[in-house]
């Protein structure tokens, strides 16, 4: 009895963004607004036991999910698959996406339980704060990972050998912080692998298109490290103290300078992808949105406060939907 009401008190304590559980963090040290969970929300509607799970899984905040998605859409639309292909993909990638991205976050949790109780921002997590255990992770994690198998089995051989070879960058990624001050790059090779797999799901696995793919990694590559870097200026000082590198520690000297040189190199090289795409000038007019966008965001750029870098991070949604539709747009300058 004693054990359920402990258990009891551990949830609240999560859910509202006092991780009681950590006994070297104080409400005080946490404040509520910076939490890494939402306390309120439609996850609260999910029965009891279901609900750390969901938020394990990060659900309560999609846009990881976004971030995933959208290079896969972009690969999609370069490579330019019949209309009908085209929404078949996008709505496997979605669906792959949500689970893979989930799946990324739980093993994420697993390495870094012990770390995320001296954050902060992630000290609720349910691994960290022992709303769940390792066992009950494991097991989510398989469940996870068989429902991306079968949207794998979805996909062209050649998508499947690409998307089943990003589990490797999904496994190390969180070893990077522990061993370099460039893990947002590792995270940029591994949210940015679906726009080569993408491309070649619609049919851009032949040698000339080759330099279309890899364009449109590289451009995945450095949105990713751009925007993963203002996203880890919310945790410098935590993350000073418990000795975890980043690109956000590396460069918090020279910030806009940093950012902005990953965003204007995304800009070069969804370029360079439509050049090779063969698409029309209609293209480099659409992507002047997006780039007035990454350059407001780099100008914008306040690394010592936490709220507008998590702001700025989830701003990038919008940005990806821009790209996708400069893709769009430049794909129906092509038609007769």
């Amino acid at each position: 009895m004693e054990g359920a009401r402990a258990d009891e008190k551990r949830f609240e304590a999560v859910m509202t963004g006092h991780p009681a559980t950590n006994p070297a963090r104080t409400a005080e040290k946490i404040p509520r607004p910076h939490t890494d969970l939402r306390p309120d929300g439609w996850i609260t509607r999910l029965p009891r036991r279901i609900q750390p799970y969901a938020l394990l899984a990060r659900l309560d905040r999609p846009v990881g999910i976004w971030l995933l998605f959208l290079p896969g859409v972009w690969g999609i639309l370069a490579a330019r698959p019949p209309d009908r292909e085209s929404l078949r993909l996008i709505v496997m990638f979605l669906i792959g996406s949500a689970v893979m991205r989930s799946a990324g976050c739980v093993v994420n949790d697993m390495w870094d339980r012990d770390l995320d109780r001296s954050v902060a921002r992630t000290a609720s997590r349910p691994l960290a704060a022992g709303v769940l255990g390792m066992r009950q992770a494991t097991v989510f994690l398989g469940l996870l990972l068989l429902a991306g198998f079968m949207v794998l089995l979805q996909l062209p051989r050649m998508a499947q050998i690409a998307a089943a070879s990003s589990l490797l960058l999904v496994a190390i990624y969180p070893l990077a912080k522990r061993v370099t001050w460039w893990p947002q790059l590792v995270m940029g090779f591994t949210f940015g692998f679906g726009a080569p797999a993408g491309a070649i799901a619609a049919g851009a696995e032949t040698g000339p298109h080759w330099w279309l793919v890899g364009f449109l990694y590289a451009a995945a590559i450095f949105w990713d490290l751009g925007f993963d870097t203002i996203y880890g200026f919310q945790d410098i000082e935590d993350d000073a103290v418990i000795g975890v590198k980043s690109t956000s520690r590396r460069f918090a000297h020279m910030p806009r300078r940093f950012v902005g040189t990953s965003y204007a190199l995304m800009v070069v090289f969804l370029i360079l992808a439509g050049i090779r795409a063969g698409l029309p000038w209609l293209y480099d007019l659409a992507l002047t949105l997006p780039a007035a966008l990454l350059l407001w965001q780099v100008h914008r750029l306040d690394i010592l406060n936490p709220a507008a870098c998590l702001g700025a991070f989830r701003a990038n949604t919008r940005i990806g939907l821009a790209v996708a539709g400069a893709f769009l747009w430049g794909w129906i300058g092509l038609l007769p």
